[in-house]
């Protein structure tokens, strides 16, 4: 419910260290542009992650050529961009990845580059230095067994963790992204230990979301009312293991919002840093390796596609394609449900507009948030996620979700992380293997059919 006084205005997200480009300057916030480019440069890839949106693997038809990705270069440095991160599937699988990003490099803009690091050898490394690649985040979703189930590949664990070893003897700036999840969440503080023995500087959490693969697989995010063991575990790991060790924990733009928590951990916990709305369009746009542009990366590609490269061009594109445009011009009155009468709806505009299309079937109301669980815990009730209809089995699609409220069951002995008693999470070593047996990991990552027909639902 909206309280009856107005909120006071929040201050501005301040000046952000320069390795977070992404985030703008004032001079930024006071005319919005994009600055920040995820770039799918193909969709090949030599993992089989059961999370994965994209469901990579086979590289697409008619992925841009070398001539056209240059051009693509050439486009994003007049548009004012600083930041490209190239992508898969797994971007060192196209043969002139080190060409692209050279060229980002001599174009002034940095390159960073996210992968999962299967075989992501010492000459791929070495090439990456050579191209000027600033830095590469290596995914990690959890201790050994957790991760190679996840991932789809026995060994891909130990590939990632040597990877990571041989980036960090490098110039090359070492990050690590978790998908946290059913089966990550009690994992969380033996691989922040692990972390911090790569030497990774940055730590990137983000919801495992139900799109691609990870839409066959409902019962692996969390539910809603998980964030309330989520964050302050987070917030925890932040202040004892990760601030101490020199690495900056950032929670991704479906991590959130507000709560007691935001301050602490948004933006890495740069002082006065708070959630501002959805940048899709605003601050970042994805591409995609046939060229397909859109607001964000990981938005649907059949519902947010505003043109495709390289007959479209990225300047009017970005000007003038409502799907390119309407996030970032959208107001109060475009949320529905909780958000809309939310304390913080005419700043949230409710969180990460990825989520809620892949949850609910439509952007404007996301109950994978902190402010909004507590409000409802201190009501002893709880939002529970009930799946109702698969995917069709295309990258970037989704399923749907039904929302309910019911009542929060009252608590019962010490506090659980994922089920799992809190001193017991806190004792798991990252070369322990993992927290789940097998039957266990299989139950959770089974595929699900598809004999219901796709529902779409109604406002």
């Amino acid at each position: 419910m909206k309280p009856e006084a107005p909120r006071p205005p929040l201050g501005a997200t301040p000046e952000a260290a320069p390795r977070l480009v992404r985030q703008g300057t004032a001079a930024d916030r006071a005319e919005p542009h994009p600055l920040y480019c995820v770039w799918e440069i193909t969709l090949a890839c030599d993992l089989g992650c059961k999370h994965c949106g994209s469901r990579a693997g086979p590289q697409r038809e008619g992925e841009l050529t070398t001539a056209q990705c240059l051009d693509v270069v050439d486009q994003l440095a007049d548009l004012g961009f600083r930041e490209v991160t190239l992508i898969g599937g797994e971007a060192y699988l196209r043969e002139d990845w080190d060409q692209i990003a050279a060229a980002i490099r001599r174009k002034g803009m940095l390159c960073g580059i996210t992968t999962g690091a299967r075989n992501l050898d010492a000459e791929r490394v070495a090439r990456a230095v050579d191209a000027g690649v600033s830095n590469i985040s290596v995914s990690i979703d959890g201790l050994e067994r957790t991760h190679d189930a996840q991932r789809g590949a026995p060994g891909s664990w130990r590939a990632a963790v040597e990877a990571s070893r041989r980036i960090a003897a490098t110039p090359i700036r070492l990050s690590t992204n978790t998908q946290v999840n059913r089966l990550s969440l009690p994992e969380l503080c033996g691989l922040a230990d692990l972390l911090v023995e790569l030497g990774s500087r940055a730590w990137q959490v983000q919801l495992t979301v139900p799109m691609g693969r990870g839409a066959d697989r409902p019962d692996l995010p969390l539910q809603p009312y998980e964030l309330l063991e989520f964050f302050p575990l987070l917030d925890w790991l932040k202040t004892t293991r990760l601030d101490p060790a020199g690495v900056t924990l950032f929670p991704g733009n479906n991590v959130g919002y507000f709560g007691p928590y935001e301050a602490r951990l948004r933006y890495g916990g740069a002082q006065g840093a708070h959630w501002s709305g959805c940048g899709a369009g605003k601050w970042c746009i994805g591409l995609e390796a046939d060229g397909a542009i859109k607001a964000c990366p990981s938005l649907p590609t059949d519902d947010w596609t505003g043109g495709r490269l390289p007959e479209a061009r990225l300047g009017p594109t970005l000007r003038e394609a409502p799907e390119l445009t309407h996030l970032k011009n959208r107001t109060v009155d475009d949320l529905w449900g909780f958000c809309r009468d939310c304390y913080y709806a005419d700043v949230c505009k409710a969180g990460c507009t990825w989520t809620s299309q892949c949850i609910l079937g439509k952007p404007g109301n996301n109950p994978y948030c902190i402010h909004r669980a507590m409000d409802f815990e201190r009501r002893g009730l709880r939002e529970r996620l009930t799946h109702a209809a698969p995917a069709p089995g295309r990258p970037f699609d989704h399923g749907r979700f039904t929302l309910s409220v019911e009542d929060l069951p009252a608590a019962e002995g010490p506090l659980t992380i994922g089920g799992r008693a809190l001193e017991d999470v806190a004792a798991v070593k990252w070369d322990a293997g993992g927290v789940w047996t097998e039957d266990e990991l299989r139950h959770v990552l089974r595929r699900i059919g598809r004999r219901e027909p796709v529902v779409t639902i109604e406002g």
